[in-house]
């Protein structure tokens, strides 16, 4: 077990990164898939197992319940233990648990099950992502995030129409059983080509910590859920008082751990804080809107399963082509537009949803709807990924990528919770059909929240992510001048050349410079005492590595320096 070199090696044009970007596709692409699938099932899994809407809604928010709450632990776990063994053992975890669910004769062992298996998947979410930060080149990162972004994005898309499929041809049983083959898969790829990596800094586990965080989501959700079917109950009421408590208590344990689980440290970035709101509302949206969709579609406009999963195939496609070149975007441009834009077409395509109601027909209702839906998701999911862990340091990627998207499970927890009561849909705990027959008539106005969080998603964007266009990681400059069509490196100064073949120069030992396109510069060092413009007052030392960060304008190469200003 080695620790994250601050370069790591593997390149995107090798075989052995093809492997890596494979098993982590299919670690988290699973369980993405079940966090997803489950939404076609669950007119099936209600009329098969006598379940109402409330325990539905458990259903998919028991498993982000455990998901989101032990997500940051399961980053950890990596650092800590070795990112490859977390992953490995996730994935033999997972398959374990989709076999429960997949046996489950009654809804509260479904439940359970599903709650076993959000534990499983919380070492697979942060562990896949984690292995691509911590071994590819910063030249090769921002396409593998691209690529795993757009084929874990299409694992995630095509979904309900694999679940559909299944569902209407065998049983609603097998979109949970269909994860054995892919995981062992993964199992082999990762324990044959997949490289060790850890932190040997990493501290002492927060178990305190994921208690109190777990104990606290529990609570909270269990009253918003529970809370409208039952009412202002003493177990209700006291539910959310304890949670709230435990929420506060996770707060306190963080802020004096000497090794949080969630260091509030890297928070103070402003990226990394604007970049996980962004996540927030419009992951908590996304969630909402997909876990009604499904349900609309089957129970009031008549879709089969099938039909209903395959209505969604457009944005499996958007994401399969373009998510690569969105994160190429964002590497060139910087993550700030395609990040406002993307929520934006996002709100956009929920505004549409509000027209599919009974006599919609698919090519005038639904699949404009659809269509905005996969574009405003392409536009998002690979810059916001990548921006997410360019604000953070190489070695804390398991954590940076785990809070990430512990922040989207617990979103989608509480939006599934929160908005079908908001929308006026009863969530009533008796017949199987207590609360399926409102769906429809509080269908509009859930999408017209879910239109307003993203909007707000894509504000939050604009005003929080900065405009940096990332410059390559250069290699040790070598004694002679190694120049190529744009810049050129020789030891211990760095000249850039622009297309006229004029040139300026400034000396790392004594002063750097930033420079936008215009030319125009500004000191952001002192000279040593007594040094002459040109000369040192120190022994010259090579270009510092410069890392991929996503703010600032055009043309600035930032410096770990840079980043500690920042």
């Amino acid at each position: 077990m080695t620790a994250v070199s601050s370069v790591p090696a593997l390149r995107w044009n090798t075989a052995q990164g093809r492997w890596v970007v494979t098993a982590a596709v299919l670690g988290s692409g699973v369980a993405f898939l079940d966090g997803i699938v489950v939404n076609t099932a669950l007119p099936a899994i209600g009329e098969d197992l006598n379940a109402g809407l409330s325990s539905l809604q458990w259903t998919l928010t028991a498993y982000l319940l455990t998901l989101g709450s032990l997500l940051v632990l399961g980053g950890s776990l990596g650092d800590h233990f070795g990112r490859r063994l977390v992953f490995t053992w996730g994935l033999a975890g997972f398959s374990a648990t989709s076999l429960l669910c997949g046996l489950a004769p009654t809804s509260g062992l479904l439940i359970a099950a599903r709650a076993l298996q959000g534990v499983a998947a919380a070492a697979l979410v942060p562990g896949s992502l984690a292995l691509l930060s911590a071994s590819f080149h910063p030249e090769d990162r921002a396409r593998a995030i691209g690529a795993w972004s757009g084929l874990a994005g299409t694992a995630t898309a095509a979904g309900p129409f694999l679940g559909g499929w299944l569902i209407d041809s065998v049983s609603w049983r097998w979109v949970f059983l269909v994860n054995l083959p892919l995981t062992a898969v993964a199992i082999a790829i990762s324990v044959r080509h997949v490289p060790e990596t850890s932190d040997e800094a990493a501290g002492p586990l927060d178990l305190p910590g994921a208690a109190a965080l777990s104990l606290g989501l529990a609570g909270v959700v269990y009253a918003l859920i529970e809370g409208p079917a039952r009412g202002p109950s003493f177990v209700v009421v006291m539910a959310a008082m304890l949670g709230a408590a435990a929420l506060a208590a996770f707060v306190v344990v963080q802020a004096r751990s000497p090794h949080p689980m969630v260091p509030l440290s890297v928070f103070r970035s402003r990226q990394f804080s604007g970049a996980n709101a962004v996540t927030f509302v419009v992951y908590g949206a996304l969630g909402a809107v997909s876990f009604l969709l499904m349900v609309h579609l089957q129970q009031d406009l008549g879709y089969s399963a099938l039909e209903a999963g395959a209505s969604t195939l457009p944005i499996t496609v958007a994401l399969f082509a373009f998510s690569a070149r969105a994160g190429a975007l964002a590497q060139r441009i910087g993550p700030r537009l395609p990040m406002t834009l993307g929520p934006l077409l996002v709100a956009g395509s929920f505004a549409l949803f509000t027209r599919v109601g009974p006599g919609a027909t698919y090519a005038g209702e639904v699949l404009p709807a659809v269509v905005a839906l996969g574009a405003g998701l392409t536009l998002t999911v690979a810059p916001l990924t990548a921006a997410v862990l360019a604000a953070i340091e190489d070695n804390r990627a398991g954590v940076g990528s785990a809070i990430n998207n512990a922040v989207a499970r617990v979103a989608s927890l509480l939006a599934i919770a929160v908005l079908p009561a908001a929308a006026g849909i009863a969530t009533g705990a008796g017949e199987p059909t207590d609360g399926l027959a409102d769906v429809a008539r509080g269908f509009d106005r859930a999408m017209v929240i879910g239109a307003v969080l993203a909007g707000v998603g894509a504000l939050v964007a604009w005003t929080t992510i900065r405009r940096v266009t990332p410059m390559p990681v250069p290699t040790p400059p070598p004694p002679t001048p190694m120049c190529g069509a744009y810049r050129c490196f020789d030891a211990g100064t760095r000249r850039r050349f622009d297309e006229g073949d004029k040139h300026r120069r400034f000396d790392e030992g004594d002063t750097r410079r930033r420079f936008d396109e215009g030319g125009s510069a500004r000191p952001s060092a002192r000279r040593p005492n007594g040094a002459q413009h040109g000369q040192s007052g120190h022994q010259q030392r090579p270009p510092q590595a410069v890392r991929v960060i996503g703010g600032a304008e055009p043309g600035l190469a930032q410096t770990p320096d840079d980043v500690a200003e920042g």
